[in-house]
């Protein structure tokens, strides 16, 4: 019974150690004479001219999100159709439910304007 929860000590000693000891091990190793070029901003090269916060629309970001849900819920129905003969009428009923909340999900995505590019 010991040996079991030993496996766990172990296992949690790791997770711990794997993490912390490159975090620490890094407060020796890195360069210690930052130099005026090292603490300039980077960013492709070149200096930045004008304001650099660009604020892009939020559609774009529920578009994508509303595309990746419903992309992702689709591939449930793979499955499903693989395996329907085995599975009967429960399954059935139980996949009816599944596309009813997707179909309301899109519906209110498209009530809300979150598919709209404008």
């Amino acid at each position: 019974m010991l040996s079991n929860y030993a496996f766990i000590g172990i296992f949690f000693i790791a997770a711990i150690t794997f993490p912390l000891l490159p975090l620490i091990l890094s407060r020796f190793i890195r360069p210690a004479r930052p130099t005026p070029v090292k603490l300039s901003t980077y960013e492709c090269g070149l200096e930045t001219i004008g304001d650099i916060w660009v604020q892009f629309k939020v559609q774009y970001y529920l578009y994508a999100l509303a595309f990746v849900i419903f992309d992702i819920e689709t591939i449930y129905l793979y499955p499903w159709a693989v395996a329907y003969g085995q599975l009967g009428l429960f399954a059935l009923i139980e996949m009816s439910i599944f596309l009813l909340i997707l179909v309301a999900g899109l519906v209110y995505a498209w009530r809300k304007g979150a598919l709209e590019w404008i």
